[in-house]
């Protein structure tokens, strides 16, 4: 395969930026990541935007890219709208590779902007979320993940409702009952994750939430669905994120010293499996692909970034990616290894949990990351010798599993 680089990366503050429009997160994300590059909007050749929301919540369906990217002067080239859930962005970016890699253009733009919050319509913003699944079979699927956790004693609060939540947390609240019965996993191994990745936020800038928290915090913050906490979901956030990429021939026109080789990238869906065939899980199979294509293995790995939409979802994917045995993740979580300063940490970025959520843009910006890690430009964050960096980035719910899920690998 021809070889295609990340030349330059921006990304906004994530939160709830009810006084801003896609369109204005849009255009800081592009112009910091235009800089970055240093380069100009007229060498885009080709841009991808990647947004799940706002034909929902605002009515514009179709041609999201063509009207946020105009008023930039982007204008003229093709430009394709990706929705995949939140694996949006991951996808504009498997999209971009394959056609810089195959001399389609020379260079292009991936944007993801999401925004999730408008106060005045708070029902829309939760049944947002029920897009990501079958709405024919959302019955059906529930029942079968709820299913998951049969067997497992639960204490009187797991009885209990608490109130408005997106239904995906429900969802990741079966899957962790069922590690929970399968391996012996702990609510205090999960919310180590929180705690982890809370600690890892006070050092980005950019991040929603910056306020460190103990294991003990997390565990006594309100409950959603148990064993999940509050302090183990992710918030709904605001913001976006863009990637210059680069093939190897106008790699000239770059500065080569700060450009990250895309070495592996994948795109998988789910198939239909049970519950004790986790070895079919999406992402094990989709980062097998990855890891083929980079001709690496989970022990070269110096930095990831694993879509911890809840904190069990870490310890899920540590799993799936081959950092540890099935059974290993709710271990590795409790041995600090994982965190900054460990043998691999993983969302030192502060994470979905901590650094925010914002479905179209998470993806790209995971990449972001990586891509600040592996250049060593982190600052207080940063991974000591960070070589090559993995993000793994799931996308909606069908069946026991996440609907599509994107895995990517970059080198320095």
């Amino acid at each position: 395969m021809a070889e295609v680089f990340i030349v330059g990366v921006g990304m906004t503050h994530l939160g709830k930026h009810t006084d801003k429009s896609v369109k204005q997160l849009t255009a800081e994300s592009v112009s910091r990541a235009v800089a970055d590059a240093g380069t100009a909007i007229e060498s885009i050749e080709a841009a991808w935007f990647c947004n799940t929301r706002q034909g929902v919540l605002e009515g514009q369906h179709g041609i999201r890219g063509q009207c946020s990217l105009r008023p930039l002067g982007i204008q003229g080239i093709p430009i394709v709208n990706t929705d995949n859930a939140c694996a949006s962005s991951s996808t504009g970016l498997l999209q971009a590779y394959a056609a810089l890699a195959a001399g389609l253009y020379d260079v292009a733009l991936v944007v993801g902007t999401e925004k999730m919050n408008f106060p005045e319509k708070r029902k829309e913003m939760f049944e947002a979320f029920k897009g990501s699944w079958d709405r024919d079979l959302a019955d059906e699927h529930i029942k079968q993940l709820l299913a998951m956790g049969d067997g497992l004693a639960l204490p009187p609060e797991a009885l209990v409702d608490t109130g408005e939540r997106s239904v995906f947390m429900d969802i990741y609240a079966a899957q962790a009952r069922y590690h929970m019965k399968t391996f012996g996993t702990t609510q205090r191994q999960i919310a180590a994750v929180a705690a982890k990745n809370h600690w890892h936020s006070q050092f980005n800038p950019l991040a929603q939430y910056r306020t460190p928290m103990t294991i003990d915090e997390v565990l006594a913050d309100r409950l959603i669905s148990w064993p999940m906490t509050r302090a183990m979901c992710a918030p709904m956030s605001d913001g976006s994120a863009a990637l210059v990429l680069a093939s190897k021939p106008a790699l000239a026109r770059f500065d080569a010293r700060r450009a990250v080789r895309l070495c592996g990238i994948a795109l998988g869906s789910g198939t239909d499996r049970t519950p004790e065939q986790y070895d079919r899980h999406i992402t094990r199979l989709t980062a097998q692909k990855a890891y083929d294509m980079a001709a690496v293995g989970p022990e070269d790995v110096s930095v990831a970034e694993l879509h911890d939409a809840s904190a069990i979802a870490e310890i899920l994917h540590s799993e799936h990616v081959g950092f540890c045995e099935y059974g290993g993740g709710g271990p590795l979580a409790d041995s600090g290894q994982t965190r900054l300063g460990g043998r691999l940490p993983i969302n030192v970025s502060g994470g979905l949990l901590s650094k925010g959520h914002p479905v179209g843009a998470t993806g790209a910006i995971q990449i972001c990351e990586i891509v600040t890690q592996l250049r060593g430009e982190a600052g207080p964050r940063q991974v000591g010798n960070a070589r090559i960096g993995l993000a793994e980035n799931g996308g909606g719910f069908y069946g026991l599993e996440e609907a599509a899920c994107a895995v990517t690998i970059l080198q320095k």
